[in-house]
């Protein structure tokens, strides 16, 4: 039976059966899933602890039922579409049976390298189909994969060894990103001189780099391989057994370990990839994240392959070896359903519609937004000129600790509205609170973003540190997960996120979102993206910061300066008009895409003291050009 959506009424219908009997309505999608041994209990949950637990007692293998479950109907349909960096080198295209072979000879080999159900691996990868393969082997023989994004630090990356005690290392000698060639076996290597409890490093070819190999300890993916069969019985696992460890830096302390467990996260990957993108069986579906982010987890492997879906796995960047790229990539496979960042949005919105021109984009059905709220002028650029005003458009909002999307349209049944996520998906019960936690009922509220219930690919800890889990999540609003996210309940009852609530500036008593004033900054036709914070201010308690990134045009910084600030005054009035704007090259962004607009705050301030650890920075020599600029000694 499919649980697809199919209209906006089946979408109340299916709301309200979600909010009124939670277990009934979990109990019925999972029923589509292959169980080893059903569940004694759909959902047990304690609010103290916390503690949940979905579909208890139950036995399953995820990987089951992404080959098993689907090899009898589609074994020869095309499972991983494989983009290289290079579009002049061979792709590579991998059948479901095909992937299902791989994936048992690499579970095989880590059994024969001394890995064991319950062993935590480290994945520190390109986006190459060994990645994927690496990650559901695990899954297979029930080891619990941590997926590092190949572009981190060694420090960081030690970090992340040494907090989850690693066994395995999962690497390549090399990556391509881009025109660069990223020495990733060597990051590996400095990184292990500070960590314990590695054991061994299984090194795939890449780049044919010369890499150092220790001895007793490095293996190659191809001679760790070679023996082994392409037949591998499933481990049985538990439905609360850990599935993976993905970790989140936190503004202060060491990295947060979110962990998320088999069964719940199964069924809402699944379930939530399918309604969201509405899925059809024939389609190509394209995330453009890395696997190294929650994205690439819940929308690259697991809820397309659990669907049985195609899914494109693209290894370069946007604008390599054009600007282009994106958009070739479309039209050669024909893609369906497009799902990227509001970085790379505006990234490419910045390049005009030259790079857009030579191409159709006539199969997209469904574009997506994911990682931050997407202003409106982006919004419209993507919806018109990628989607050519026929193509739903569906702004996502989610977390590394949600496990999937958890507000957004559904495609072609919510209508859209620029820049809001719209409404939540069956089983999500999200309400905004004042700072007291009272719930704001009706609409044309703002305030705090919870949700009141459990949901199945909720994270269930942080690694190691139940303790911490509770205060983070559990503490601000005792019994409510607080997603530490502000949003405003519109007069059609549509959500929009309005950013981090640290990211809301109190200006003379009016809350300000930062999102807000870097939408109308964006407005501005000389600006290419806005970066706002608050910092203190003797008559209005905080006043407001911008950092611009602007096009070169030979124009003063005064006058561009007094233009943004009319551009703010005349959108969303005097109240909103930034007091400083820094004209900036560039803004300091995670690997992921994200503001660390904790740095921006410090410069802001004229607080340079002690800016944290910059080492996971994409671009850290960024910070010093800004603090340089801010004039600060």
């Amino acid at each position: 039976m499919s649980n697809k959506i199919q209209s906006l009424s089946g979408y109340i219908h299916e709301y309200q059966k979600s909010v009124n009997e939670p277990e009934k309505f979990w109990a019925r999608i999972a029923d589509s899933f292959h169980w080893q041994k059903p569940w004694d209990n759909v959902l047990s949950w304690n609010n103290e602890g916390p503690h949940v637990k979905w579909f208890e007692n139950a036995k399953l293998n995820i990987t089951e039922n992404i080959f098993e479950r689907h090899l009898f109907t589609h074994g020869d349909k095309a499972a991983i579409i494989w983009e290289p960096n290079d579009p002049n080198l061979a792709n590579k295209i991998i059948s479901y049976r095909e992937l299902f072979e791989l994936t048992c000879q690499f579970s095989n080999a880590m059994l024969a390298q001394g890995v064991k159900k319950g062993d935590r691996v480290i994945i520190y990868m390109p986006m190459i189909p060994e990645a994927a393969v690496a990650m559901l082997a695990c899954a297979r023989i029930g080891a619990v994969h941590s997926v590092v994004f190949a572009g981190f630090s060694s420090s960081a990356l030690a970090d992340r060894i040494i907090d989850c005690e690693a066994k395995m290392v999962l690497t390549s000698d090399g990556n391509f990103r881009g025109s660069k060639n990223i020495p990733v076996k060597a990051v590996v290597d400095e990184a292990l001189e500070k960590t314990s409890t590695v054991e061994k490093v299984i090194v795939c070819k890449r780049t044919n780099a010369e890499v150092t190999m220790a001895s007793g300890r490095d293996i190659w993916w191809h001679d760790a391989i070679r023996e082994e069969s392409k037949i591998n019985t499933a481990e049985s696992l538990d439905a609360e057994d850990l599935l993976f460890i993905l970790y989140t830096s936190g503004s202060t302390g060491k990295p947060k370990g979110v962990v998320h467990t088999t069964g719940g996260y199964m069924v809402y990957t699944q379930y939530s990839f399918e309604n969201v993108f509405q899925y059809e069986q024939n389609d190509v579906y394209w995330c453009t994240a890395d696997i190294g982010w929650i994205t690439g987890h819940s929308y690259i492997i697991y809820g397309p392959l659990l669907s049985g879906a195609t899914t494109l796995m693209f290894e370069g960047v946007p604008t390599y070896p054009h600007p282009g790229r994106f958009w070739e990539v479309v039209d050669k496979y024909e893609v369906n359903q497009f799902y990227t960042a509001p970085t790379a949005i505006r990234a490419l919105q910045a390049q005009g519609l030259g790079p857009v021109a030579p191409y159709k984009l006539d199969s997209l059905k469904v574009i997506g937004s994911v990682g931050e709220p997407i202003n409106e002028e982006a919004w419209h650029w993507y919806h018109d000129h990628i989607g050519k005003g026929n193509c739903p458009l569906v702004d996502t909002w989610w977390q590394t600790e949600t496990g999937g999307i958890m507000i957004s349209p559904l495609a072609g049944i919510t209508p859209n509205k620029p820049a809001h996520a719209s409404l939540p998906l069956p089983g999500i019960q999200p309400i905004i609170v004042d700072a007291e936690g009272n719930e704001l009922k009706g609409n044309n509220v703002e305030g705090n973003l919870c949700i009141k219930f459990p949901w199945p690919s909720m994270l269930r800890t942080t690694y190691g540190d139940h303790k911490r889990f509770k205060e983070t999540y559990f503490s601000a609003y005792p019994g409510m997960y607080f997603t530490g996210d502000g949003a405003k309940r519109d007069h059609d009852g549509y959500i929009r996120i309005l950013g981090r609530v640290d990211d809301v500036i109190n200006v003379s008593g009016h809350r300000m979102g930062t999102a807000e004033v870097e939408n109308a900054i964006n407005e501005h036709p000389r600006v290419i993206e806005s970066a706002v914070v608050g910092f203190p201010h003797d008559i209005k308690g905080q006043g407001i910061y911008a950092y611009v990134i602007c096009d070169e045009d030979g124009i003063s910084n005064e006058i561009l300066i007094d233009e943004i600030k009319n551009t703010v005054r005349k959108i969303i009035g005097p109240i909103a008009k930034p007091d400083e704007i820094q004209i900036v090259p560039g803004l300091p962004k995670t690997r992921s895409g994200k503001i660390m607009r904790r740095i921006l705050r410090k410069v802001a301030s004229k607080d340079i003291s002690n800016l944290g650890d910059t080492s996971t920075l994409l671009n850290p020599e960024i910070v010093e050009q800004i603090i340089a600029g801010a004039q600060i000694k």
